[in-house]
């Protein structure tokens, strides 16, 4: 399908057909999008552990892998008959599959195996486990399944760099699993777009300032800018920084196609969107606090509240998509770039 699906001029662009959101044919042909750059785990993961399964990788593109403390990304698969490697995070320095004894190190190079001495060249290359893709920016770690280009840190150091997000510490408190009867693309939408929040978001439009609320597209995501009320909390943003002398209350960054990284002064929440079906989404959030205290105060306070009032919304809108009457909208030019450019980078896959 064209790249033309999406006009390039918002101003006259129309949305993707409601189909997209629906359709078994649709959702299956994205699939692939998923086995690029996923979020992996934070450096503050690994304070009890030095292995970690990322079980949340396998939900969405299938893959069993693990991560090490020092950030190799590994097949969790043994190499002798498939059997899983590490049913959950451990301290250990040698791998032992509990099927027929095959051991490996950390790096995941094979160490020893009974009862092969009369097999021919053995040990190979192919009976280490496989190593993927990996990247580091700021103690957060990244895993990918296929050969893709870097992550966008050079397009975003200069607004995030001070937020000194390596000493961010995981909160289990803060981490919820939700199951939401929607596309996950309309998840990605709602996301998209601050346009909604003074219509769905009652408490969190008293602590934004809608008025200026910005969007910033580059080639793979989507930043935007939520600015405070004033006498709310804020950032204190150092002198060189590019927004020095605004209020600015959060920073909402979206990556290609479904990581949601939400910058407060307290910290960082996370979204992790997996597709589940074409009318199915789980959302995994994990967070990430720097200043407990602040927590407690500002756009970032409420996190569950808009998250209720979010799945609410979309999961009306997914009943509706099927309409005969309804297939295609059009874009507010002022406030639903980040929209438009995600329904441009989807319809360049088709």
């Amino acid at each position: 399908m064209s790249e033309e699906l999406i006009d390039a001029d918002i101003r006259v662009a129309r949305t993707l057909p409601s189909k997209f959101y629906f359709e078994q044919g649709a959702f299956d042909s994205l699939k692939s999008v998923f086995s690029g750059w996923q979020f992996a785990a934070h450096k503050s993961e690994f304070n009890a552990n030095t292995i970690l399964p990322l079980n949340h990788i396998e939900m969405i593109t299938g893959e069993p892998i693990f991560i090490t403390k020092d950030a190799q990304c590994i097949s969790n698969i043994c190499t002798h008959r498939g059997m899983r490697l590490v049913p959950k995070a451990c301290t250990k320095k040698i791998l032992q599959c509990e099927y027929h004894g095959r051991t490996f190190d950390v790096s995941g190079r094979m160490r020893n195996m009974p009862e092969f001495e009369q097999a021919i060249e053995f040990p190979s290359e192919e009976d280490n486990l496989h190593q993927f893709a990996t990247s580091t920016w700021s103690g957060m770690h990244f895993s990918s399944q296929t050969d893709v280009e870097k992550l966008p840190w050079d397009k975003l150091e200069a607004r995030l760099q001070f937020l000194d997000i390596e000493s961010f510490v995981h909160d289990s408190s803060r981490d919820r699993d939700h199951q939401i009867s929607a596309n996950w693309m309309l998840y990605v939408d709602n996301y998209l777009e601050g346009f909604h929040i003074p219509f769905v978001h009652p408490e969190l439009n008293q602590a934004l300032d809608y008025s200026g609320y910005e969007t910033e597209v580059f080639e793979q995501g989507v930043l935007q800018i939520g600015k405070a009320m004033q006498g709310d909390v804020k950032f204190d943003l150092p002198a060189e920084h590019p927004d020095f002398g605004q209020n600015i209350a959060a920073y909402y960054l979206w990556l290609f196609p479904n990581m949601m990284f939400n910058f407060y002064p307290w910290g960082m929440s996370l979204n992790i969107v997996i597709p589940v079906s074409p009318t199915e989404t789980r959302v995994l959030y994990r967070g990430y606090v720097g200043d407990k205290e602040l927590a407690k105060k500002g756009a970032g306070s409420i996190l569950d509240t808009v998250e209720t009032q979010d799945q609410q919304i979309i999961e009306q809108v997914q009943k509706s998509m099927r309409s005969q009457a309804y297939d295609r909208g059009r874009y507010s030019p002022t406030r639903e770039q980040g929209v438009h450019h995600f329904h441009r980078m989807i319809s360049r896959l088709f």
